[in-house]
Order: C-alpha cells, then sequence, then structure tokens
C-alpha cells in the first residue's frame, strides 16, 4: 500500500486575511503554528501560515496571495470536524467567536445535534462535535 493510517494530511485552502485566520485557528482554537512564510513575489510564490499540533499526524495550510490568488470559494459543506469525545465547552466557542468565528446553524441537522459549528474568518466551517471518533 502507498499509504497507511499514519500518513501525514495536510489539508490546504486560500484565506482572504493570514492575520485573522491565525486569531481564530491560533489563539481561538488553540492550535499552534507550525510554519509561516511570505512570498518573495516570484511566480508561484506566496504568504503561507500552518496551523496544527506539533505531534498530530495532519496540519492545515492556509495562503493568501501570489501571482495567481485564489478568493475562498467555501460552501455549508466544507467540514472541518474535529470530535471532541465529550461536551463541547461554552469558553471555547465564546474563544472562537471573540477571534473572528461566527457560530452558524448546519443545513445537516446532525451536526446541529451533535456539535457546535463556527465559521471562520474566511468562511469555512469548524465543527466541534461532542462524540468520540470509533473504527468499530
Amino acid at each position: 500500500m502507498l499509504f497507511s493510517g499514519h500518513t501525514h494530511i495536510r489539508m490546504a485552502r486560500p484565506s482572504r486575511d493570514l492575520a485573522a485566520a491565525e486569531r481564530f485557528w491560533a489563539a481561538g482554537l488553540g492550535l499552534t503554528v507550525l510554519f509561516r512564510a511570505e512570498g518573495s513575489g516570484e511566480p508561484g510564490e506566496h504568504d503561507l501560515l500552518m496551523v496544527g499540533h506539533p505531534d498530530a499526524s495532519w496540519h492545515l495550510e492556509l495562503v493568501h496571495g501570489g501571482d495567481q490568488p485564489v478568493d475562498p470559494r467555501p460552501t455549508d459543506e466544507d467540514l472541518l470536524v474535529l470530535y471532541m469525545d465529550g461536551p463541547v465547552p461554552q469558553e471555547l466557542v465564546d474563544r472562537l467567536e471573540g477571534h473572528g468565528g461566527t457560530r452558524v446553524d448546519s443545513p445537516n441537522p446532525y451536526w446541529n445535534e451533535w456539535g457546535v459549528t463556527v465559521e471562520d474568518p474566511d468562511g469555512y466551517r469548524l465543527v466541534l462535535c461532542r462524540r468520540g471518533w470509533s473504527n468499530s
């Protein structure tokens, strides 16, 4: 097999404002800034912010600018779901809102029943699910 359950995953998407994104994902959610770079203005280069947990097998890459900038185009179904395996702390939701997030209802009633959905400053949705994840 070419990949396994331990293969590292990078989720990459554009951002309108990396400073606002950092406030939401790092200060709001508590992820660590793993890497950042400013583009030099050369073709194909852009500003970059990577957030996650240093020991996790995934991270979120946010890019801005460059010679061919792309505006974020999130839909209501572009979700990053974190399985909390317990109640979603109201203070976490409040902190996300205080750092640029907006609490929203999901068009999928499952997420409204089992979690809290917060849009990041670019309109992408983070679901904090009170259920746990199980492969069984």
